[in-house]
């Protein structure tokens, strides 16, 4: 972890305390994650990791180095749950009958609709 000074609110005090926390997680030496775990967390925090598999996560929102350094831990950890998170498959379902012959309905009733405005009268 590594503080430093924030740009976000203080006052005059961003420029004399460090506030902001810059928390390193190293992934790729992690014992608590198996190898596919770790690999699934690296291709879905890519963008957040370095080449050799470090994460990096800052945090300035809040005015004390307490609350950054808790609001860091914080969002590690959602980020790494929201990594492991495995969506559930679509099953692909078939439309039911009677959508589907509501679907047709209302296509024929909108065609009539547009056969009659194109319809002119020339009777004037």
């Amino acid at each position: 972890m590594v503080v430093s000074r924030s740009s976000g609110p203080g006052g005059q005090n961003v420029n004399k305390v460090n506030t902001r926390v810059m928390l390193y997680f190293d992934i790729a030496q992690c014992t608590g994650f198996s190898e596919p775990e770790k690999r699934r967390i690296l291709s879905q925090l890519r963008t957040r990791c370095d080449k050799q598999g470090v994460l990096r996560v800052v945090s300035q929102r809040h005015r004390t180095q307490g609350a950054n350094r808790q609001a860091a831990y914080d969002r590690l950890v959602e980020l790494i749950e929201a990594a492991l998170d495995r969506p559930k498959p679509r099953v692909p379902t078939r439309p039911t009958r009677s959508s589907q012959k509501r679907r047709l309905e209302q296509k024929q009733q909108r065609s009539q609709l547009k056969r009659q405005r194109s319809q002119r009268d020339w009777g004037d």
